[in-house]
């Protein structure tokens, strides 16, 4: 059962991420399913993806942690009062939230910047499969090191909790209060 409610939770993910990039350029049922991404600054990236890089956001990256009830600082602090934190873990983990928010904007912004060199280069009829395996590796070392900054809070922040905080973590959460 917990397994399908996964699955179920990523689909959905996928489903709105995709929706959200239909949305921005206007052409949600279009029979083009690329109708207007050729309008983008970087075309693999739409603005709402650049917004949440650009802040440090989670840009969905930490699903393996999130999806298997390994709390990560952002919801920790979303959740403090719910989750009863004492002040002294709110400082710890307001601690870690900032270390990767600064952490996650640097690698937000190189990710960007592969990404950029790789739309520009597809631009340009030269490119060739050698300068194209450079630019793949760029783009994919950034969006893991990426990754790595918001998976690593997820295995940094539990201990900060007791079990019973991450036992309530880690219900869903209709039924965070009556716990």
């Amino acid at each position: 059962m917990r397994k399908s409610t996964m699955v179920m939770s990523i689909l959905l993910a996928t489903a709105t991420a995709f929706s959200a990039d239909a949305s921005e350029t206007g052409h949600k049922h279009s029979t083009q399913p690329y109708a207007g991404f050729e309008s983008r600054q970087i075309k693999s990236l739409s603005d709402s993806d650049l917004k949440q890089l650009r802040e440090g956001s989670g840009w969905g990256l930490a699903l393996p942690a999130e999806l298997n009830g390994r709390p990560g600082p952002a919801h920790l602090l979303e959740l403090k009062d719910q989750l009863q934190l004492t002040p002294e873990q709110v400082t710890k983990i307001e601690g870690l939230h900032a270390d990767m928010k600064r952490e996650a904007i640097a690698a937000g912004e190189r990710f960007i910047s592969a990404e950029r060199a790789l739309s520009i280069a597809f631009e340009t009829p030269d490119l060739d499969n050698a300068q194209l395996e450079v630019l793949l590796k760029e783009a994919g070392d950034a969006r893991a090191a990426l990754r790595l900054v918001h998976l690593k809070r997820h295995i940094d922040t539990p201990p900060l909790l007791t079990a019973h905080q991450i036992q309530r973590y880690q219900v869903r959460p209709e039924q965070r209060l009556s716990h």
